[in-house]
């Protein structure tokens, strides 16, 4: 049975040496939890708990990473561990302890993404689909959509910078205004026209 034979600090690491020789570097986290100690046989039983240990960590760490840079929904979180090859139940794990700890929180994440889009000039129909495509409920994301400013006046300051024209209307369309907001645009081009 291989034995531990040292265990040196790297970096937030653990270099681990088995009979004398270079095994693993492993978190710190990850050798506190599953009891490293010099002299402690390395048999099946323990070398399968580090196994999972160790995965768990990993999926926190690629979790941790993609929300130090920006903010998730639990469904894109989720399709990021996936596409990193982490289990299911390691996956849900992860993110049931990220919502726990407040740092996935889809109510936040679509408010923010709302604001944010509603901003850059995006229409009603725009952002509520891009937040369901994030994974964010339906119900949520056209309760998130309510708060921000109302879709005219987004229209109105698009208007005002590119004016009033049939081209106008169109760009609004593309950018997933609603035809609510649309028509009377519509109406006074043709007026207009008319005159």
């Amino acid at each position: 049975m291989p034995r531990i034979t040292a265990l040196r600090a790297e970096r937030g690491r653990v270099a681990v040496q088995l009979d004398g020789r270079p095994w693993r570097t492993i978190p710190v986290a990850a050798a506190a939890e599953v009891g490293l100690v010099v002299g402690l046989e390395l048999d099946r039983a323990l070398a399968r708990t580090l196994g999972r240990v160790l995965r768990r960590h990993r999926a926190q760490e690629i979790a941790l990473r993609a929300l130090s840079r920006r903010d998730h929904s639990r469904s894109s979180l989720e399709a990021r561990l996936e596409r990193a090859g982490v289990a299911g139940s390691d996956r849900h794990e992860v993110l049931d302890r990220a919502e726990r700890a407040g740092l996935v929180d889809d109510a936040r994440f679509a408010d923010a993404r709302a604001r944010l889009l509603a901003e850059r000039g995006a229409g009603d129909l725009f952002v509520l689909d891009d937040l369901v495509r994030h994974g964010v409920d339906e119900a949520v994301a056209r309760e998130r959509l309510a708060a921000v400013e109302a879709e005219p006046a987004r229209a109105a300051r698009i208007v005002a910078s590119r004016g009033l024209s049939l081209r106008t209307v169109r760009y609004l369309a593309s950018r997933g205004f609603t035809e609510d907001t649309l028509e009377p645009l519509v109406a006074d081009v043709e007026s207009r026209a008319v005159r």
